[in-house]
């Protein structure tokens, strides 16, 4: 059975393009958090907020955000997340799906 990837992001260009990269990984996207391997959120938004819930669980958390946003990525980093810049998240979610 494929990783079921919970993917939050506002941007709908990032959502297709995050998506095709867990389908190449032969994993499932899901809105629910609850039977999720793994959380990709997207900082400035409320999903930010759900990163220390998620890491308390147990649940790795990639977020991903502008790389003026240094101090939310610090945030992110400090709440226990896997925090990139943009230009970086699709890369650094193959590499994440591979370890799995």
């Amino acid at each position: 059975m494929g990783k079921r990837v919970l993917l939050v992001t506002a941007d709908l260009v990032f959502r297709s393009k995050l998506a095709a990269v867990v389908a190449a990984a032969g994993g499932e996207v899901t809105r629910d958090a609850a039977p999720c391997d793994l959380a990709v959120l997207e900082l400035g938004g409320p999903a930010g907020d759900r990163i220390g819930e998620l890491v308390r669980r147990g649940v790795p958390v990639l977020a991903f955000g502008s790389h003026v946003r240094a101090d939310a990525l610090r945030a992110a980093r400090e709440a226990g997340a896997t925090a990139v810049p943009n230009s970086q998240v699709a890369e650094r979610l193959a590499e994440l799906l591979k370890q799995m």
